[in-house]
């Protein structure tokens, strides 16, 4: 996908949020988490949501939590809001971590996905977690 066809991003930085976001080139975003807190959770709901709204492709997308260590009960609830949209079935997800508490939570929310949903692997590894995204994405289907 050229740069010219990529969907906006409608995304301004914000230092007093705990994550950024780009563009992919296969269209779809990388976000990088540095903290979870209410004042994060409550901006990625929204910008999430509206970028759900016009969905219309299948996309990949890449969340680094490798700085976060701990992953409140109210991150678990808005990443199974997300998940759980039905837009969010035309997504594969990567989830690169770090932490074993930060996977496990990451296994729980997965559990908690409606079955038919986003395509959802947990990594520790950024090269690994990229070669799965980028296997063709007619296996969604």
């Amino acid at each position: 996908m050229s740069e010219t066809n990529l969907k906006p991003l409608n995304w301004t930085p914000n230092p007093d949020i705990g994550y950024t976001v780009y563009r992919r080139q296969d269209g779809g975003m990388n976000y990088t988490f540095t903290d979870v807190s209410k004042e994060t959770l409550s901006h990625w709901r929204g910008f999430s949501l509206e970028h759900l709204l016009d969905s219309d492709r299948l996309t990949r997308n890449l969340y680094d939590i490798r700085k976060v260590s701990k992953i409140p009960p109210e991150a678990i609830k808005v990443a199974v809001e997300l998940a759980n949209d039905p837009s969010a079935r035309n997504i594969r997800l990567a989830v690169v971590v770090t932490e074993d508490l930060a996977r496990k939570t990451i296994e729980e929310i997965a559990a908690l996905i409606n079955p038919g949903g986003l395509e959802m692997a947990i990594f520790t590894d950024m090269d690994e977690a990229e070669n799965w995204l980028n296997r063709p994405l007619t296996q969604l289907v």
